[in-house]
């Protein structure tokens, strides 16, 4: 629906929807039993690695059950049939045959939720029919790569009071958790900068095929677009941490991107200079980096840094009146606690006593990436059995994936961008509502 155009009728539809979904009570999001702790049907769309994973940790939840798979690939979705019965469940019923298949599955009566963990492109198409066919939706990252797709998932998810939340797990980190109690403990006091990035290198097995430079599903971007191609994880704490959408929101964007290099140069130095990848013209540069400006004057800058050398790292960094924390150095300086006035002390014992409650007595070791994928799951399973609104929300679910066609924008014209208000000025007095 494009913003600028929408008459009477419409509005009033779009405003009585939008007061339906806000409608839905919002959850407690304690690690306690559910308050209807009846089983749930889920299907999962997309059975490749990350797919795979995510079932696995959802077959470990307690009144789980998987009903149906859906994928393009027989072999996966064979395999991934097989793993639930391995795990003691019934055979699901699986759909594949064309890239529309999914649509059988999220037509069923029975599903509760979907999962969705397929390439980037069908996202949002996926999640936007899971939720007119009135099944939560948990999708992966980015939850949509341009802004009519952010628009769509709103729309529909206002519209249907259904809702969805991007599967964005580094929010529901056990240090980023704990940064996040302190900063609503006071100890870092207003505010007012923060940085972050995803710097990982993945020339190797996101975009390309390491034993032989094959071309995989990502390396399309690389070619088509320059922009942030991944901003979510850098983002998904920061958003809590600065309370974007919830009594402030960010207004502009400013991205720059580097020169493209690295693919090249990575190519020709693993496989020679007469690999057909050698000599392509990658429109995508190798970092870009991205300002950001709120309401109330606070600022972030996020990083992609996805096709140099360097080993993995989201520098995070928040700044306010009265500290600083630092992930990279692990530490902290804080003006009420610090022993030295210009010095920084070790974070692990703030991240100890301020442990967030859905880290108590929790084994952090337990499941994929530290625990975090299986505490994320298990916070969207109770939304869903409860009926409540997921742990993360539709409009910080588009806000982080805006990142992705804005930045892009911003480079090509080489000049600042609006960010939309996607919550169409509900941000304003709005109480934070992730992690309470």
């Amino acid at each position: 629906m494009q913003k600028d155009k929408v008459n009477r009728r419409t509005f009033v539809k779009v405003v009585s929807a939008s007061s339906l979904a806000a409608s839905l009570p919002i959850a407690n999001f304690s690690i306690l039993p559910s308050t209807n702790p009846g089983t749930i049907k889920v299907g999962v769309v997309g059975t490749g690695n990350r797919g795979t994973h995510l079932m696995r940790e959802l077959l470990a939840i307690e009144n789980v059950e998987i009903s149906a798979l859906c994928d393009l690939h027989p072999e996966r979705l064979d395999r991934a049939i097989q793993i639930c019965q391995d795990a003691g469940q019934k055979k699901p019923e699986g759909y594949t045959g064309d890239e529309y298949a999914f649509r059988k599955l999220m037509e069923r009566e029975d599903l509760d939720a979907v999962i969705i963990a397929t390439y980037w492109e069908w996202h949002a198409p996926m999640a936007v029919y899971a939720m007119k066919h009135g099944k939560y939706a948990g999708v992966e990252v980015p939850a949509a790569l341009s802004l009519d797709e952010c628009w769509e998932l709103v729309n529909t998810s206002e519209e249907t009071g259904v809702p969805c939340m991007m599967l964005e797990n580094w929010s529901f980190r056990k240090d980023n958790l704990a940064v996040l109690n302190m900063i609503r403990n006071g100890l870092l006091g207003d505010i007012v900068h923060c940085h972050a990035a995803h710097s990982h290198d993945c020339i190797d097995h996101w975009f390309f095929d390491a034993e032989d430079g094959h071309q995989r599903w990502g390396a399309k971007y690389l070619l088509k677009y320059n922009r942030d191609q991944y901003p979510t994880h850098g983002l998904g704490p920061v958003l809590s941490w600065m309370d974007i959408n919830c009594d402030d929101r960010i207004t502009q964007i400013y991205s720059c991107a580097t020169a493209s290099t690295s693919i090249n140069a990575y190519f020709k130095r693993r496989f020679g200079n007469d690999h057909p990848n050698a000599n392509l013209d990658y429109k995508q540069g190798d970092i870009v980096t991205s300002t950001l400006r709120t309401k109330k004057g606070k600022s972030i800058i996020v990083n992609y840094d996805m096709q140099l050398p360097r080993p993995y790292d989201n520098r995070w960094m928040i700044q306010g009146t009265k500290g600083i924390y630092n992930e990279q150095r692990v530490a902290v300086h804080l003006v009420d606690r610090s022993p030295a006035y210009h010095e920084w002390e070790p974070f692990r014992p703030y991240e100890e006593e301020f442990l967030h409650k859905w880290w108590k007595d929790r084994d952090s070791k337990a499941g994929g990436h530290g625990g975090v994928d299986s505490l994320e799951l298990e916070l969207f399973v109770k939304a869903v059995q409860d009926k409540t609104q997921t742990p993360l929300d539709v409009y910080d679910s588009v806000t982080m994936s805006a990142v992705v066609p804005l930045s892009g924008h911003s480079i090509e014209k080489n000049q600042p961008v609006e960010f939309p208000d996607f919550t169409r000025g509900r941000w304003k007095g709005r109480a934070p509502y992730f992690a309470m």
